[in-house]
């Protein structure tokens, strides 16, 4: 399912002639806020329903560069999920449907009163519930890894 859409901006282009990579993580937070959107959390949703979601932690992994004016599709997949709790995977791929780079984020759904965690308003669960899984057996080569010096 791709959840966003862009391309480089020029001002997102660094002294290497390429894609900065902290425009990598502006990418992937937008396809965020998409997805934030498409499961009914968009600002009426948030105001009605008094929540939000917060992003826990983030794993970026870079594969091939990016340059200006070149459009870029971010593609979603759902990891697991729990009451309040969301584990997906962005691939973000170039025109030529390359592998540019993948975010692997936790997320976590906020009563926005309290600003502590809760259970998904039912119909933003029911929305969770159709987002694409990995095919079984499909978990994406990129999901789940460490950084460290293999040795």
């Amino acid at each position: 399912m791709i959840i966003y859409k862009t391309q480089v901006a020029p001002e997102w282009v660094d002294y290497n002639g390429h894609m900065n990579d902290a425009e990598y993580a502006r990418v992937f937070s937008l396809a965020c806020e998409a997805l934030i959107d498409h499961i009914g959390l968009d600002e009426a949703g948030r105001e009605h329903y008094g929540y939000t979601i917060y992003t826990l932690e983030t794993h970026l992994c870079y594969r091939r560069e990016a340059h200006q004016g070149q459009a870029l599709n971010v593609g979603l997949t759902l990891l697991d999920s729990d009451t309040k709790r969301l584990h997906v995977f962005f691939s973000l791929f170039d025109d030529e449907d390359n592998l540019v780079a993948t975010s692997e984020q936790m997320l976590m759904g906020m009563k926005q009163a309290s600003g502590r965690p809760s259970p998904f308003p039912e119909a933003v669960a029911n929305r969770i519930a159709t987002l694409p899984k990995p095919d079984s057996g499909a978990w994406p080569e990129l999901a789940g890894r460490t950084i460290g010096i293999r040795r």
